[in-house]
């Protein structure tokens, strides 16, 4: 088979052991690499246009390894950014310092691998797939029995990889499933397991950003100000649809970490996320993405076509602010404002209550200026860097003036919408049995806005405003007077007073 080694020199010098050790094999998907080298290239050959998953099935059909060869040859990934496995890595540098050979060994194509492999100081060579054969199980145990002779280690990470931890002298096992470690354990004792850390469900929630539903929370607040409060009907509806909109949302922010990877591995915090890390798979968000968008539209047509309709709004701008309006200055905040201001319009849809203008106008206002705090932060850590571009945002160092300039007068203009309800609507309506106690209000947004740009001029500030907020005890403490307020104003007469 057309798999010779692809010799990486290294200048290393070694200590000759008094006896030889075999060489070691080393995999690279799911083993020195967190995460598989192929879905790697196809999320990035994706991420130029998505209608190219066509091609993606067309190479398919001429197999794995030509599929493989393919995406290698039009996909550059950037080898130092991939997450690897720091333990294992440890582990291969200790056994080379030993005088132990290091190859790798990968059913990944040797273009990719080759790319990956220069990362390293450590390898000596290559064996992979080479657009004709695929490299894995039997194929590979053969090609490095062929390729040493003398008897060869392998670490890898599957059940795959049994038939070569049959053929080698020796067996690491990295991050293996329990009933593989069982299977690897009766060929022979392995030299080494080294367990991959656990993505249990809070890595999971942690992925879907369940934390963000609080956002979703909106979704109630035309219910309560349409007067239907005291419904239990229409409160499980919004509540049904509450949880609708979290799977939506949570499946558009599995598609924008995916979107992003290459963007979020350079983040000084977003390269911890789950799919940046290589803690959870890709192919598990490419699965678990679409399954949810479909869960969401379909639960909320069963409700209405109004809730199916604001639903799949929320999905197209959301898809269009990940996939390009992210990265096109003001646009983009905007849009977010945009979002938050869709989920009042998902509320309204649920409810079955009129809209209000002047909440919607409100809507756009606060939450652009809460957007523009999040844009601010980023930049004002970009600038402290030293760095002039923030990766993937439209923004340079030199906007952050900017950036407090439109963030206070989209916030201060939020205060004046509420100033002008409470004059023009609020008091002539007659919606409210204390109108007085409306004018809590402006006064507390103004404090805690005032609070908000304080601590993002101070670099005090989380990236995300809106979980500063349900974090913050100042902000708490606001919100429930707000909370008493609201109580007060439609309350009779003298049960609060």
């Amino acid at each position: 088979m057309a798999t010779a080694p692809i010799s990486l020199v290294t200048g290393a010098s070694h200590a000759m052991p008094e006896k030889p050790l075999v060489p070691l094999a080393v995999d690279v998907d799911g083993t020195l690499l967190r995460g598989d080298l192929l879905a790697e290239q196809a999320l990035a050959f994706l991420r130029g246009n998505p209608l190219r998953i066509v091609l993606l099935l067309v190479w398919l059909v001429g197999g794995r390894a030509a599929l493989k060869r393919k995406l290698a040859e039009r996909v550059e990934l950037d080898a130092e950014a991939l997450p690897i496995n720091e333990e294992l890595v440890a582990f291969i540098e200790a056994e080379r310092a030993k005088g132990r050979e290091v190859h790798i060994a990968t059913a990944s194509d040797a273009m990719a691998a080759a790319a990956l492999a220069r990362r390293f100081t450590f390898v000596d060579g290559l064996i992979a797939s080479d657009g004709v054969s695929n490299l894995k199980g039997e194929t590979k145990a053969a090609a490095l029995r062929a390729r040493f002779p003398g008897g060869f280690a392998y670490a890898g990470d599957s059940s795959a990889d049994l038939p070569v931890w049959r053929a080698a002298q020796e067996s690491v096992v990295v991050g293996a499933s329990a009933s593989t470690l069982k299977a690897a354990e009766a060929i022979r004792p392995p030299l080494a397991v080294l367990p991959r850390p656990k993505a249990g469900l809070k890595t999971v929630l942690k992925a879907a950003r369940v934390h963000q539903w609080a956002k979703n929370a909106l979704v109630f607040v035309p219910m309560v100000l349409g007067g239907e409060a005291l419904d239990p009907n229409t409160w499980g509806v919004v509540a049904v649809g509450f949880v609708l909109l979290g799977i939506l949302a949570s499946s558009t922010y599995a598609l924008n970490d995916l979107w992003d990877l290459n963007d979020d591995r350079r983040h000084w915090s977003k390269r911890e996320r789950a799919f940046a890390s290589g803690r959870l798979p890709i192919a598990a968000g490419l699965i678990a993405a679409p399954l949810g968008i479909a869960v969401a539209l379909i639960g909320g047509a069963l409700i209405s076509w109004s809730v199916f309709a604001a639903l799949s709004a929320y999905l197209v701008v959301t898809l269009a602010y990940s996939f390009r309006l992210k990265r096109v200055a003001v646009l983009d905040v905007f849009t977010l404002a945009a979002l938050f201001t869709l989920r009042l319009v998902i509320g309204v849809a649920l409810a079955g209550v009129p809209g209000s203008p002047w909440l919607l106008v409100f809507s756009m206002f606060i939450f652009a200026s809460l957007s523009f705090a999040k844009r601010h932060t980023e930049m004002a850590r970009v600038a402290q860097s030293g760095a002039t571009k923030a990766s993937g945002r439209g923004y340079v160092a030199a906007d952050v003036p900017f950036l407090i300039c439109m963030g206070t007068a989209t916030g201060m203009s939020a205060v004046l919408v509420m100033v002008l309800y409470i004059f023009n609507e609020a008091f002539p309506a007659g919606m409210y049995q204390s109108p007085q106690a409306l004018w809590v209000f402006p006064c507390v947004l103004f404090l805690w806005l005032g609070r908000v740009w304080v601590l993002s001029g101070r670099d005090e500030l989380h990236d995300d405003p809106v979980a500063f907020a349900v974090r913050d005890r100042a902000s708490i403490a606001l919100g429930g007077i707000m909370g008493l307020a609201f109580l007060a104003a439609v309350a009779p007469v003298g049960r609060f007073w």
